[in-house]
């Protein structure tokens, strides 16, 4: 659509951009103070609203209380207050060593907001994986749109309240939409996108902003692999491996994909991963919701078509949404199964004769976005972690490094670009600004044209 003069008026994502510069522009933005505000904003609502937040994720996911509190509440809150305790010693001037032909002068790095920044948020997490972006966007002293996901309908229409109670509205907004209100603002220029999802989603992504040169942060998904040597404490594996593959129903980016175990302990550790699921469900009276149907359906079509051994679960009920934890033993690796990400309940066990195989295997695909090995030996498992590329590690444990905020998050090749959390979200979306302060004498002529010979012999000594 064009107007009378022929021009094409700006998109709703052009005016909010618009808006938020103009709000930028002010400065108000840039000062330690607001940023502790936001800070403080973001940690007040996720602490004051849980009771709404818990009822909005149940409506979306079916997800409990406490895993709620566990997956959005106490994670959002750690965030927020690891950068607010930082935030100053984040903000201060980087002293740089300057060369002798530098003096007299000074240098220095400072870390200035980028601008404006957009989060797109997904349904999973969409508490935790919006609002610790925000976080980072923040503590950066940026303005920031926050568009959350359209599967998760009951906790971004509660967002957009929330956000507008707690922070700065008029710095921070949040925009309700579909893929195409994603495509919209990433064509509006903003100087920063971050999006958590997919990875096929997230060359759209990336596509989406390449037209403006929009840096992005993606954090995406893989097969995350777990490596269980023979020396490992099979007990505490299988406790630790379940508690997080089942929270969300699987459906965690970092959640355990599958099992590569020793061939000595293979047969111990199924029995132990059984023995533990049964302790975990021993109270419950259904399968575990998954996010909708299609969803559904592609995790029903997985199991239907597995070549491995179901030895523990294994049903579907397409009507309330929900599948039975799972433990496949040995399925094939071509399957469904074994090359997308599984993203649900479901585990695959894998024997292989030696951890030099399991590498190997998973080295041959796509870098996950994480890696864990339970080992015995804190020197083998360590090296074994050195050998596998992945976004991050973790030793005799799952994904409990999301939680560090001093550990960068982040992936590696299809699991992702970038990394944020802790000061390494300040950075990601701040500019280190380089300066150079030199005095306004002396001024050599030599340095000047025309050179004469004397004065490029000089030359050629200094530089």
């Amino acid at each position: 659509m064009t107007t009378a003069s022929g021009t094409t008026p700006p998109s709703a994502g052009h005016r909010i951009r618009e808006q938020l510069r103009e709000v930028h522009a002010s400065g108000r933005t840039k000062s330690l103070r607001w940023r502790l505000e936001q800070l403080n904003g973001i940690a007040d609502l996720v602490e004051k609203e849980e009771e709404r937040i818990a009822e909005a994720l149940e409506a979306d996911l079916g997800r409990n209380a406490v895993e709620t509190w566990l997956g959005e509440i106490a994670s959002t809150r750690g965030e927020a207050e690891y950068a607010r305790k930082r935030l100053r010693w984040w903000m201060r001037r980087r002293r740089a060593r300057i060369p002798l032909t530098q003096l007299p002068g000074s240098g220095w790095v400072q870390y200035e907001p980028v601008g404006t920044v957009l989060i797109i948020g997904p349904w999973n997490y969409p508490v935790y994986l919006t609002l610790g972006p925000l976080v980072a966007a923040v503590a950066a002293g940026n303005c920031a749109v926050i568009k959350p996901s359209e599967h998760a309908p009951h906790t971004s229409s509660l967002l957009v309240e929330l956000v507008g109670k707690y922070l700065d509205a008029e710095a921070i907004r949040v925009v309700e939409g579909d893929a195409e209100t994603t495509q919209e603002l990433l064509a509006a220029g903003f100087d920063h996108a971050l999006f958590t999802g997919g990875t096929e989603v997230g060359r759209h992504i990336m596509a989406g902003a390449a037209p403006t040169l929009t840096p992005v942060t993606l954090e995406l998904g893989g097969k995350s692999p777990v490596l269980i040597d023979s020396d490992a404490d099979l007990d505490v594996a299988a406790r630790r491996i379940l508690w997080v593959k089942l929270l969300n129903s699987g459906q965690t980016c970092i959640a355990p994909d599958y099992i590569l175990v020793s061939d000595a302990v293979r047969d111990r550790l199924v029995d132990k991963l059984v023995e533990v699921a049964c302790q975990f469900r021993a109270d419950a009276t259904a399968g575990l919701r998954v996010v909708n149907q299609r969803q559904h359906q592609r995790l029903a079509k997985g199991l239907r078509e597995t070549a491995g051994k179901v030895v523990y679960g294994g049903g579907c009920d397409e009507e309330s949404l929900t599948i039975d934890p799972t433990i496949i033993v040995n399925p094939g690796l071509d399957e469904p199964l074994m090359k997308e990400e599984i993203f649900g309940p479901i585990l695959p066990v894998i024997g292989v004769r030696s951890m030099d195989d399991a590498v190997a295997l998973v080295n041959s695909r796509p870098k996950p976005l994480a890696a864990y090995v339970f080992s015995g030996s804190r020197s083998r498992a360590r090296h074994l972690v050195d050998r596998i590329p992945a976004g991050g590690a973790v030793i005799n444990h799952v994904a409990m490094h999301c939680v560090v905020p001093g550990l960068p998050f982040g992936g590696v090749g299809a699991s992702g670009i970038g990394a944020y959390h802790g000061e390494t979200g300040f950075k990601s979306l701040s500019h280190a600004k380089s300066v150079l302060s030199r005095t306004q004498r002396p001024d050599p002529l030599f340095v000047y044209p025309p050179y004469s010979a004397r004065a490029l012999k000089l030359f050629r000594r200094m530089f």
